[in-house]
């Protein structure tokens, strides 16, 4: 479901603040598969999720979502094969228009749009099915504005609207960060829930170790713009935080130094 072949991106090449972000980065995931990606700060993880996304050109390699090549398309242009939630619960949502519009929004993702732009009584119903399930009371307020609503209820909000069209791809930018731990716990597991009932392809970065070894199947580790452990299955079910440490001085050569990491 994604190809990634020997990806490159330096920013501000040639002066002092020359940085390698990604070197020689590869990674396919199956169809499926929940990935969860750690690393220490500046390992490339954002890197690689906004080369994936488009937010920029890469300077070499590929990027295949499917069987498509999207390695020149635009950002807007990958929209319709990807979802993505991002790290601040205020983005990806619009502040000022209701839940019910924003919904509406998400799902009209990538598709032409007419003059017929009502939503009908069918969609509504679907809206607040999909709100009922995440049990934060949001489908008696569908007329409210997105920016009253707390982080928590957002950012549940914001990941239903990412996967209302079951995107081919899925990426959480530490979706659950910003969060208290209970809320965040809440989220992750609704997280969870929603990849495994509609078989979707995810790749989710976390600062939480614990949280990368409990979810998903399969883990990668990050250091210097390529990834330097790679674990699945059983295998990743048995780890324990002072394995990842250890593998991390084992393969980078260093202590793993990331203080959020380490606090989590």
């Amino acid at each position: 479901m994604l190809k990634i072949q020997n990806l490159h991106k330096t920013f501000n090449p040639g002066t002092q603040t020359e940085k390698k972000a990604l070197n020689g980065l590869s990674l396919t995931l199956n169809e499926g598969d929940f990935c969860t990606v750690i690393g220490g700060n500046g390992a490339g993880k954002s890197t690689m999720l906004n080369a994936i996304a488009g937010v920029w050109p890469v300077d070499v390699g590929s990027i295949s979502i499917g069987d498509t090549d999207v390695t020149k398309l635009s950002e807007y242009q990958r929209a319709t094969y990807l979802g993505r939630v991002f790290q601040d619960p205020m983005t990806g949502t619009a502040a000022n228009m209701s839940i019910l519009d924003n919904m509406a929004v998400a799902a009209r993702r990538g598709k032409k749009r007419g003059l017929s732009w009502g939503v009908t009584a069918k969609e509504k119903e679907l809206y607040q099915d999909l709100l009922r399930k995440i049990d934060l009371g949001l489908e008696d307020r569908l007329t409210s504005k997105v920016g009253l609503l707390s982080g928590g209820q957002r950012q549940a909000l914001t990941l239903l609207m990412a996967t209302i069209q079951k995107p081919q791809l899925l990426l959480l930018d530490e979706h659950t960060a910003a969060l208290d731990p209970k809320t965040a716990k809440k989220v992750l597991t609704l997280t969870d829930e929603i990849i495994k009932e509609n078989h979707l392809t995810a790749l989710m970065i976390t600062h939480n170790m614990k949280d990368a070894i409990a979810y998903g199947n399969r883990l990668i580790m990050m250091n210097d713009g390529h990834i330097i452990y790679d674990v699945c299955g059983d295998a990743k079910k048995n780890l324990k935080v002072s394995d990842l440490l250890a593998k991390f001085g084992e393969a980078s050569g260093g202590e793993f130094a990331n203080d959020r990491m380490m606090l989590s």
